[in-house]
């Protein structure tokens, strides 16, 4: 029986749900049409919703539709209030795109304010205040305006991996799983994949040579099919979702069946590991997401800790084979999991069969319990196999685990009748009977429910034997007494019973309270430690003494190494833990050593301190009893602190991070400023230096005269070489280069390179392996000649006379790579990166002239270009090869596709893009 008090509502849900009101009336609300692929109508859908809405009086506005020059989509916009789109310059050109500020501007005071934006994955232009469309989204939703929108399944981020695997396309415009499933609503439009081909052969999905390109890669039969599949998937689970919340938000206490779930109960019996793999396998055939439940009961909790070492492993095995599992602590198993069940709406109760139990609530009795608790449960009984026995232990563990305290049961109720006996004369036999009933209660709160119920039984008798007439004897004259009797023991079995219970859930919460205030106290000291060496000792000496034993954790490094932590030094060699194990774990991300089955007989037990972004060490615990890592709840604690430890670590990390980037940005800063205004100071006494260097030199002078008036000329102009560097480096970091980019052909820029660098070239050979074939490139001619001529200087100034100079291009997917190689003496081993810092030298660098500057800029310009550059050993011949990749587009007489503005995404030959209207 359940009390009433049991119905009421949790205070803490009631207080999140009404915060959750709150927001949602702040809020604008979003709506998301959801497809599997391109063309199924998205678009078409909500703008017809907007007509709707229209036709109502609450017409939206149209931030940004995408027609792709459909006539049928691009009609419904006839009549809708739009949005001017907002140019933003990117790559010499100006590109539309939605106009957040304008969308504020206008619809952030209005009632019921409804914006439309079309692809909420695209990348925005860079420039735009946010990096992403659906950020822009957010932005809308913040201050009270609701959003129509689309999007589709691939762009998923939990599906990314999978749709590539199906397609071979990797879809760069993804969507945050969290962002979705926090949409109001989500809309599925759906359209087979037949008819959706049929659409793309008849022009109404791409046009031209879009749609035969699209028909030859993505849009794919097979690939439809998984893709729509993916799509119906994902909105199930979205709906079941709603479904979860709305029987919360009713306090809907039955099970609904919109969904084949699996409950599996994980009992004490050698049965249990059987249970478990029948219910993945249900589960698995079924294709449905499946729970294991282990309820510990007072019977259960005493059981031998080799029984709970067991169960625990069974519990594990649930885990390991998919399932969300749980431990609860409840006196009743059948009430226990049939609320479980209604929590997490799971219509199918997974249970053994095994023999016949004496215990009350035994298997047979558990069904029935079940049968009468839940009546919508749909009961699974696993039958057992004949080599399973249920152990003695398990059928009476009340009398077999500790017959010690049935004997001090027997003890302390003859103890009462010693006492009572003296004072038989004094006190009536009702004050007698009071003293015996509290002989009861306090062998159920010192023994538990088995010793009280053989103190109610034995206190009858010796109360009859010792108080009543005829006293030393059994026999009963007066027949009121009978009464006594039977009152007398029925209320020590219900206050034996109740004392019992009360004293494990006390035992429970103890226990509980207990871990919770060791992570507590974990979490308290961690939140003020700021180096890694604080978070460490920290952790050490906490988990010892929560655990027992000893703590040491092994932190991860910047070398991705495992550091030994310092107290291990007072351990001799024998009792240290093995850093090969705790290797192993990292690596694995798996538990090991102690109780796991990788290294079992160890002393240490090895857990990876997991954190959001990676895991940032080992925890290596050798605890003062093995049993203790045994049992579920000690093994859950020991987890989640390890968590904490690694979450602490994480932080610590990042706070070092952010102070080494607010250094060096504000070294930067200063190093930049100081260029900018010495570069600029020395410009002008340079140019009269120079001047009068060439006047001189052009002078009629003794010899010895005009060498030293040609040195002077040659150092002025290397210097002022220097000192354009130093501008062109301080123009580029603040942005003020404006690229002139323009379609070339890549042959013309390297030779238009070569022709400058003629005269450091000459005592060199030059080999030249670019195909006129190339496709143009929109560059900037001269920065990239400057780039291509810095390196060329390099080459030339760092290998010997006669040697050979490589110049390679070659087309590689989205990009063109044009090689520089030569055969000196290579690159400095794992400096490869180094280089392009400023004023990066080599150790051997010192005789040559130069500040180190050159690849500094050939990066800052490539990066202006969206390009890469790089060096790299070259291979034959060991000499170096630096590498430019500059990206491909469309010539301007050729279809521009969105992908090529949205940053060069890989799929834009299989799934080609309409440009904005």
């Amino acid at each position: 029986m359940r009390s009433p008090l049991d119905e009421r509502p949790d205070p803490d849900a009631l207080l999140a749900h009404l915060q959750r009101q709150e927001q949602s009336e702040s809020r604008g609300r979003l709506r998301i049409y959801f497809g599997a692929s391109a063309g199924v109508g998205k678009t078409f859908a909500m703008l017809q919703a907007a007509r709707h809405l229209a036709e109502q009086g609450r017409a939206p506005l149209v931030g940004v539709v995408e027609t792709h020059g459909r006539a049928d989509t691009a009609a419904l916009l006839e009549g809708l209030p739009r949005l001017p789109m907002r140019q933003v310059a990117y790559r010499g050109r100006a590109l539309p795109e939605f106009d957040l500020d304008q969308a504020l501007e206008r619809l952030r005071d209005q009632p019921e304010a409804l914006v439309l934006v079309d692809e909420l994955a695209h990348s925005n232009v860079p420039g735009s205040r946010h990096p992403k469309r659906w950020q822009d989204v957010e932005e809308l939703l913040a201050n009270g305006i609701s959003v129509y929108t689309t999007v589709n399944v691939q762009h998923l981020e939990s599906l990314n991996d999978v749709v590539g695997g199906i397609t071979g396309v990797r879809v760069q415009e993804t969507l945050p799983d969290t962002f979705f499933d926090r949409a109001d609503e989500v809309v599925l439009v759906d359209t087979p994949a037949d008819e959706l081909l049929a659409r793309l052969k008849a022009g109404k999905v791409y046009q031209g040579a879009q749609a035969e390109r699209a028909g030859q890669h993505f849009f794919r039969k097979g690939n439809l099919m998984a893709l729509r599949e993916l799509a119906l998937r994902r909105t199930a689970d979205r709906v079941e979702d709603d479904v979860q919340a709305w029987r919360s938000n009713e306090r809907i206490a039955q099970v609904w069946k919109t969904e084949a779930a699996i409950l599996c109960a994980i009992g004490p019996g050698d049965e249990a590991e059987s249970v478990v793999r029948s219910a993945a396998q249900l589960a698995q055939q079924l294709a449905v997401s499946w729970h294991a439940v282990y309820v510990e009961t007072p019977a259960l909790h005493r059981l031998s800790d080799a029984r709970r070492a067991r169960t625990l492993r069974t519990v594990r095995l649930a885990q390991d084979l998919g399932a969300t599992t749980a431990v609860l602590a409840a006196q009743d198993p059948a009430q226990a999991l049939a609320e479980y069940a209604r929590e997490h709406n799971l219509s199918k109760l997974l249970m053994g069969r095994s023999a016949p139990s004496r215990r009350p609530w035994g298997r047979r009795g558990l069904a029935g319990s079940l049968g009468r608790a839940a009546p919508e449960l749909d009961l699974i009984q696993v039958g057992a196999s004949a080599t399973q026995r249920v152990n003695e232990e398990d059928r009476a563990p009340g009398f077999g685990a500790a017959p010690r305290r049935y004997l001090w049961a027997t003890l302390a109720c003859i103890g009462v009748a010693v006492v009572c006996w003296p004072l038989a004369h004094r006190i009536a036999n009702d004050n007698i009977v009071m003293l015996f009933l509290l002989g009861v209660v306090g062998v159920a709160m010192r023994w538990g429910r088995g010793p009280a119920v053989l103190a109610s039984f034995l206190s009858v008798a010796l109360f009859d034997f010792f108080f009543v007439a005829p006293k030393l004897s059994l026999a009963v004259s007066d027949v009121q007494y009978v009464i006594t009797f039977v009152v007398m023991l029925a209320v020590g079995l219900i206050t034996g019973q109740l004392t019992a219970g009360l004293r494990y859930e006390a035992l429970v919460s103890t226990e509980r309270e207990a871990r919770a205030r060791g992570l507590f106290e974990l979490t308290r000291e961690l939140a003020g430690a700021l180096q890694s060496e604080q978070v460490v000792a920290i952790a050490e000496q906490q988990l010892a003494q929560q655990f027992g034993g000893r703590a040491l954790l092994f932190v991860l490094g910047d070398d991705e190494q495992l550091r030994p932590s310092p107290a291990e030094q007072g351990l001799s060699f024998n009792e240290r833990p093995d850093a090969g194990t705790a290797r192993w774990a990292l690596d694995h991300e798996q538990a090991a050593g102690l109780g796991t089955d990788t290294l079992p007989g160890s002393q240490w037990f090895y857990l990876p301190l997991r954190a959001p972004m990676r895991t940032r060490g080992v925890l290596a615990l050798r605890p003062g009893a093995a049993q203790t890592l045994m049992l579920p709840e000690r093994r859950a604690q020991l987890e989640t602190a390890a968590r904490i430890a690694g979450q602490a670590l994480e932080r610590v990390h990042y706070v070092e991070v952010a102070q080494q980037a607010l250094l060096q940005i504000e070294s930067e800063r200063l190093r930049n400023s100081l260029l900018s205004a010495l570069s600029h100071d020395l410009r002008t006494p340079l140019a009269a230096l120079q001047g009068l260097a060439e006047t001189l030199a052009r002078s009629p002078l003794e010899p010895r005269a005009a060498e030293t008036a040609q040195a002077i000329e040659q150092q002025s102009l290397r210097i002022n070489a220097m000192v354009h560097n130093l501008l062109d480096m301080a123009r580029l970091q603040s942005g003020a280069l404006k690229l002139n980019r323009q379609w070339q052909p890549v042959d013309e820029v390297v030779g238009s390179s070569l022709q400058l660098m003629g005269a450091a070239l000459a005592r060199h050979r030059v080999a030249l392996d670019v195909p006129a074939s190339l496709p143009l490139v929109e560059l900037d001619a001269v920065l990239i000649e400057r780039v291509l001529a810095n390196l060329l200087e390099n080459a030339a100034k760092y290998t010997p006379p006669a040697s050979e100079i490589r110049v390679v291009a070659r087309v590689h997917p989205g990009e063109l790579w044009l090689c520089v190689e030569d055969n000196g003496p290579g690159l400095p081993a794992g400096r490869e990166e180094s280089l392009f810092e400023k004023f990066a030298r080599g150790h051997s660098e010192s005789h040559l002239p130069g500040v180190g500057l050159g690849l500094a800029i050939c990066r800052a310009i490539m990066q202006a270009h969206g390009g890469r550059i790089w060096a790299e050993r070259a291979e034959p011949g060991g000499g170096a090869r630096f590498s430019l990749a500059l990206p491909l587009g469309e010539p301007p007489a050729l279809p521009a596709f969105e992908d090529e503005r949205a940053g060069g995404d890989e799929r834009a030959a299989q799934e080609p893009r309409e440009p904005h209207p």
